[in-house]
């Protein structure tokens, strides 16, 4: 039986993150973790009023959901959490606290990502910040674990085509395996 890993299913905001990945745990039969229950209040209230958040706001954040990803692979448990990622070096410090992590990064055009925006109703995440996350996007590079979606269907469509990157069957359990290290973007 082969432990699962955690995956990170990361992106700007309005990609799918939360839906894709609670449909991904199912699959797979693991737990999810929304990563914007791991912010401290101060990053909430700093967003909710148009401001990016730093390095330094994102530390924290970061180093919780690398706690989490943790703790889930050292009891031999998987998940799936959202967590936009969008930097090489946030993704190091997740890599860091689980070197095994695997990054689903869901990708679409600006427009697109913008038009889910525009529909998406009780976020914090104001839509005046999606330049800002996009300028700070970096693409999963050849040498980290992963794989890219292009959001171009509906997220059932999209998390069956996760969970056969992953390498698990479509109906998943606790046995369910990740991709080889070897499978990136």
């Amino acid at each position: 039986m082969s432990v699962p890993r955690v995956v990170v299913v990361m992106g700007v905001s309005g990609t799918g993150k939360s839906t894709v990945g609670e449909l991904v745990a199912e699959a797979l039969g693991v737990p999810y973790a929304e990563a914007d229950a791991f912010h401290p209040e101060a990053n909430i209230a700093k967003m909710s009023a148009g401001t990016p958040l730093d390095d330094a706001d994102r530390a924290p954040w970061l180093d919780a959901i690398g706690a989490w990803a943790a703790d889930r692979t050292a009891r031999g448990l998987g998940g799936v959490v959202s967590c936009s990622a969008l930097k090489r070096r946030y993704r190091d410090r997740l890599r860091a606290a689980d070197p095994a992590l695997f990054f689903l990064h869901l990708d679409g055009s600006r427009e697109l990502v913008a038009e889910r925006l525009a529909g998406r109703r009780g976020h914090f995440m104001p839509r005046a910040l999606l330049d800002s996350q996009f300028a700070d996007l970096e693409p999963l590079e050849p040498d980290e674990r992963g794989a890219a979606l292009t959001i171009d269907a509906e997220p059932r469509t999209l998390a069956a085509r996760a969970v056969a990157l992953l390498g698990a069957p479509p109906e998943g359990g606790p046995e369910a395996g990740g991709a080889e290290s070897g499978d990136t973007t």
